[in-house]
């Protein structure tokens, strides 16, 4: 499923407009970009999953053009954790 189609079954469900499904959605992405980058928290959603922001350590990698080793530098990335009721859908 693609953002277009969620969009549509959003609509279909809570009975609005695809306009207003994809405000809402595009809304929700901000939030949770917001919440995650500016202030590094995280989000909760019960019974869905977690995202949150995880640091990744600095390690060292290889170029696979040429081989040779290059340093990776530590940074910050998103990471989703899905909730139970999610899991167990997903069974």
């Amino acid at each position: 499923m693609n953002k277009t189609e969620l969009i549509a079954v959003v609509a279909e469900k809570s009975q609005v407009t695809k306009k207003v499904a994809e405000e809402v959605l595009n809304a929700f992405v901000e939030s949770v970009a917001e919440s995650l980058g500016k202030h590094g928290e995280k989000v909760v959603l019960t019974g869905f999953g977690t995202f949150e922001v995880r640091n990744r350590a600095q390690r060292e990698g290889r170029d696979p053009r040429s081989g040779e080793t290059i340093h990776i530098p530590a940074q910050k990335t998103p990471a989703f954790k899905a909730g139970k009721v999610l899991k167990d859908a997903v069974k």
